[in-house]
């Protein structure tokens, strides 16, 4: 049994940004084939993007952002060339955001998760994600399947009817929610069924701590994580090393202050844009509005790809203060007016019954001068008063949380 994919997971790093970066300008020719990536990207030429330098000098295109987008312009906002008929399935997520599956083969980059958490060709896979209008099931199923598994393709819900597949199929491996997996095993343990031929599980959709982590494992099941999206698909997994996410291959992904399109300082928390090499539906600088941060060094698995923390909470802090909304893009501009400043944090309070606001901001000088200085910005930025603490360089949490809602 071999412990990687294929070689491209173990390349060199510089060879495998190297290869990223010489494919990249070929798939922004592509996006700008579409009316909106056209717009968006205006001015750019394709050419010169050729390192992560250049692409962080690109707008980002927010998640957050489809469902408008999406419904002005159905039904893919103007950011696919091809026509829906081109494509093998289409789907649709809350928003609604509407997003087509591709024909080629892991056309949503699953099967190298699955292999890192132990599925091999001619295992057996009960799939529970939803094959109902959405992606998800689907996902799953496309991964396993192009890695040479046989899918049962359960869905959610209906224990019993679940237990009859289990006993006679006797799959190997699960794909589904960490809840229902729980669901599943406490159900028939209770009902005294057996689903013992499941050791391995791939999941996602859910926070999987370690104590549920743990759980699984003394009954039986090694469990890993993958993150993703419907969009995107699969963008990084868990491997046996226990040590952070694995990016996937084929996708660029950056981190960056939230509601900028700014890298962040090494190991800093951030949220994540996505880049993805598919000429048929690129993504440019997609803000999921997902945080999390970089790992340092390789894994000890073998795999050379950027690791990340996981899943670290929602760069979305977006508050209102005094009837008026307060963004993480407005707070990233103040610091832009003051470069001697660190990390800032704006804290929202209730003070005599009204709204009041504390911007914390890292200063290695703090002066009085440039607290009333960055004063006068809060208020120009935010329409608001505010009062303005500055502290030490440091001082403040790397949570990536810009906007913090105390009241």
């Amino acid at each position: 049994m071999t412990d990687h994919y294929d070689a491209l997971e173990t390349r060199d790093p510089a060879e495998r940004e190297a290869a990223l970066f010489a494919t990249l300008p070929e798939v922004l020719r592509k996006a700008m084939a579409a009316p909106a990536y056209a717009n968006l990207l205006r001015g750019i030429d394709p050419a010169s993007i050729t390192g992560r330098e250049a692409l962080a000098g690109l707008p980002v295109l927010r998640k957050s952002e489809l469902p408008a987008l999406h419904k002005a312009a159905p039904p893919f906002g103007g950011f696919v060339a091809d026509k829906p008929g081109t494509f093998a399935r289409l789907f649709t997520s809350p928003g609604p955001i509407f997003e087509p599956e591709g024909r080629q083969a892991d056309a949503w980059r699953g099967a190298r998760a699955l292999f890192a958490a132990g599925f091999r060709e001619g295992d057996v896979v009960l799939n529970t994600f939803s094959y109902h209008l959405t992606p998800g099931g689907f996902i799953f199923d496309a991964s396993a399947r192009a890695l040479g598994c046989a899918v049962i393709p359960a869905g959610p819900g209906n224990t019993e009817q679940q237990f009859e597949l289990i006993e006679a199929y006797r799959p190997v491996g699960y794909s589904g929610t960490p809840d229902f997996l729980k669901i599943l095993l406490d159900a028939a343990a209770s009902a005294g069924r057996d689903v013992s031929s499941i050791k391995r599980a791939l999941v996602s959709g859910a926070a999987f701590p370690k104590s549920l982590q743990e759980e699984m494992k003394s009954r039986g099941v090694e469990a890993y994580q993958a993150f993703g999206t419907a969009d995107l698909g699969l963008i990084a997994f868990e491997t046996p090393a226990r040590e952070g996410m694995t990016v996937n291959e084929d996708l660029i992904l950056e981190i960056v202050k939230p509601g900028t399109g700014d890298p962040v300082a090494p190991g800093d928390v951030g949220e994540i844009v996505v880049t993805s090499l598919d000429p048929h539906h690129p993504w440019i600088r997609l803000a999921l509005g997902d945080l999390t941060a970089a790992l340092p060094g390789a894994s000890p698995c073998g795999r050379t790809n950027m690791r990340i923390k996981g899943w670290m909470g929602r760069a979305d802090q977006t508050t209102k203060v005094k009837g008026m909304f307060v963004r993480p893009e407005q707070i990233a501009e103040i610091g832009k007016r003051h470069p001697a400043l660190g990390r800032l944090r704006l804290v929202v309070t209730r003070a005599g019954e009204a709204d009041a606001m504390t911007l914390k901001a890292e200063c290695a000088s703090p002066a009085s001068s440039l607290q009333d200085e960055v004063a006068a910005s809060l208020r120009a930025v935010t329409k608001l008063g505010g009062a303005v603490e500055l502290v030490g360089a440091g001082a403040l949490p790397n949570d990536g949380k810009v906007i913090v809602d105390e009241r």
